[in-house]
């Protein structure tokens, strides 16, 4: 038998058996079926409709390279294996490569189908190639699939994930028929680009249009719910989801535990957890992290992280991670050695935020020597690993350990963020390096253009007052464009304090007073700062007016 050139009948077996091979994953017997259409004894190709066939089949598996070779020896192409192509393209996430396939396609003459025109889109969509889906819309709104819901939706998402909002909301609105997908995919595109209260105010819509929200929807809703900590909304989202019988869904009940978690209900994320009939991965890693908000749920994490351990469930980085961040607030180096353990003996290597949460945990713990270790044993180091152990530096007392951190992170051709420069400036404040903090204050914004925050600001004044440099301090806290806050007065009314400066210190204490003149605190200070310069009468003075201030105030009790 003939099995490329023979009957009809032959080719579509084999179609078939390549289909059967698809719906079972079944990789290796696939193979074997494309291998026999090979070997068969005719020098002519298979088919149109088997050779298109054979580019879904290692579209499926992943294998884009066999797809297109099998494309590229096909004589004759229909549009429906142009478009198994350029999906093939867009579904493993080569979206570049898609594009110019689909645009090899408009010039050879084919005409795209709607799930061309789809497919299309999505790669748009995973290149955030703006310009090009514009193109790919304006291509739709020639033919005939304008109106298309798979395609509008398609392009719906394009729009989103390019940044433009208004696209997106101005397609949804002209779409004469709306289905569940499109709804979802709005939805979900306003919770990528975290506009969390336009993602809930859609699916109240939905509800209103007499729409039946599917676990897509529900699991979006539920993400921007937790976002905005609107358990109110969570409560109301439950209802529906029981009402429509989603509760048995996995990845519903997960988003469910997540959103009750984010919103700080872990009493009903419990609940909810313990009457799963069997829990996995990312429910068990919605609750942790949802205890790891709470220090009071502290020890309720780790026995539940025993808990999954014993049953034998899968463990990843991100659960490990949210369990370090438990032990670093809570300083539990016992816990967090166990982990690290078991980090050495399950966990591949390479995970840069479990590695970083792990350097976090020693470092918080007081284990500086432990958190060097861990920093010096990653494979691969970014922003946040430097930032970290520089942190450590700072909070240990070792700044000249943190500029030295510093040097080797430019060195090795990472960028710092503003946090990296925000523990730095504390680093040398707390180890008397002014000038080379006021130097990291100065590169910051002339070689990396970070525009400092206020937290900036404050440590840079810190490190001025500190150093005894008071005029410079105060010079700083006048440039500065933003408006100045109590704590950076207060630094000042206390360096005056220790340098003497009585005429800036009253100006610093007049400008406190002028803010929070209720502040006990600083008209003590301000009294002090008089009396060791002797000046009595306005250390009398200012003492009346603490007494004032501090008169009908309930009086501090100790419980010792």
């Amino acid at each position: 038998m003939t099995l490329v050139n023979g009957p009809k009948s032959v080719a579509a077996l084999l179609s078939s058996l390549l289909q059967s091979c698809i719906g079972s994953n079944a990789f290796r017997q696939g193979k074997s079926v494309h291998h026999r259409i090979i070997i068969a004894p005719s020098a002519s190709p298979p088919d149109l409709h088997l050779s298109t066939k054979l580019v879904i089949f290692y579209s499926h598996f992943g294998d884009v390279a066999a797809a297109r070779r099998v494309f590229d020896g096909m004589p004759h192409r229909s549009v429906v294996s142009w478009t198994a192509m350029v999906s093939a393209y867009a579904k493993n996430g080569r979206s570049r490569e898609a594009l110019e396939l689909f645009a090899l396609m408009l010039r050879s003459g084919a005409r795209p189908n709607q799930f061309t025109l789809g497919s299309a889109a999505r790669a748009c969509a995973g290149a955030r190639c703006a310009r090009s889906g514009e193109q790919v819309h304006a291509c739709a709104a020639k033919g005939r699939f304008a109106g298309d819901m798979f395609v509008q939706s398609a392009l719906m998402d394009t729009h989103l994930r390019c940044g433009s909002v208004a696209d997106a909301n101005r397609l949804f609105a002209e779409m004469e028929r709306k289905d569940v997908v499109s709804w979802n995919a709005l939805i979900r595109g306003f919770v990528e680009r975290r506009h969390y209260n336009d993602a809930l105010g859609l699916f109240s819509s939905m509800l209103r249009d007499a729409l039946v929200p599917d676990h897509f929807t529900f699991g979006s809703a539920l993400k921007a719910c937790g976002a905005v900590n609107a358990l109110s909304n969570v409560e109301l989202v439950h209802t529906y989801i029981i009402k429509l019988g989603y509760l048995a869904e996995m990845v519903v009940t997960s988003s469910l535990i997540d959103a009750y978690a984010k919103c700080r209900s872990l009493s009903s994320a419990r609940v909810i957890y313990d009457s799963m009939c069997e829990s996995d991965l990312v429910s068990s890693t919605a609750l942790i992290s949802g205890y790891s908000m709470d220090r009071n749920h502290s020890e309720d994490a780790m026995k539940l992280f025993c808990k999954i351990h014993l049953e034998g469930l899968r463990i990843d980085g991100v659960l490990l991670s949210s369990l370090l961040a438990i032990c670093a607030n809570i300083a539990s180096i016992k816990f967090g050695a166990q982990l690290h353990a078991y980090m050495c003996k399950k966990q591949p290597m390479g995970d840069a935020a479990l590695d970083n949460a792990l350097v976090d945990m020693y470092a918080k713990a007081g284990e500086f020597s432990d958190a060097r270790r861990a920093f010096d044993e990653m494979p691969h180091r970014n922003v946040i690993s430097w930032t970290s152990l520089i942190t450590a530096c700072g909070k240990n007392g070792f700044g000249e350990d943190a500029v030295t951190l510093f040097d080797r992170m430019e060195e090795d051709g990472v960028k710092p963020n503003e946090v990296t420069f925000l523990a730095l400036l504390s680093a040398c404040s707390h180890s008397g390096l002014m000038n080379k903090g006021i130097e990291y204050f100065t590169s910051m914004m002339s070689k990396y253009g970070i525009n400092p925050r206020v937290e900036h600001y404050s440590s840079a004044i810190d490190l001025l007052a500190r150093g005894g440099q008071l005029d410079d301090a105060w010079k700083l806290v006048q440039k500065m464009n933003t408006e100045p806050n109590s704590s950076m007065y207060g630094t000042v009314l206390g360096a005056c304090k220790i340098h003497g400066n009585v005429p800036l210190g009253e100006t610093a204490a007049k400008n406190l007073f002028s803010m929070d003149p209720e502040s006990s605190v600083n008209y003590a200070v301000l009294a002090n700062m008089y009396a060791e310069s002797c000046l009595w009468e306005d250390a009398r003075r200012t003492r009346k007016l603490l007494a004032e201030t501090s008169r009908g105030k309930e009086v501090g009790c100790s419980v010792i």
